[in-house]
């Protein structure tokens, strides 16, 4: 069990071909062998917004596997951390 101090959330936007290309569904399986909880959805404007909680190297480790399987779709990147809050059960996929 991660204690509430160690945990971490990073907020994270990619933009680029990342709607239409099973973006969000790598994600979702990506976070399946991770001990991650949040979400991944598309927005409105073409990006794809990803927040993803867990153990500060859990979480540093999943966005890499994110980055480093999807990087042929992704243009930019714009992430914040910050101390997670515990708010999330699972990872899903949000519409």
């Amino acid at each position: 069990m991660v204690s509430k101090r160690d945990r971490r959330q990073r907020e994270v936007f990619f933009t680029g071909r990342v709607q239409g290309v099973g973006f969000r569904y790598t994600v979702r399986s990506l976070a399946a062998r991770s001990a991650v909880t949040g979400f991944v959805r598309n927005l409105p404007d073409g990006r794809v917004h990803l927040v993803v909680e867990g153990a500060a190297e859990e979480v540093a480790g999943f966005v890499d596997a994110v980055k480093h399987e999807m990087e042929r779709y992704i243009l930019d990147i714009q992430e914040t951390e910050r101390p997670g809050d515990g708010r999330f059960q699972e990872f899903e996929i949000r519409l």
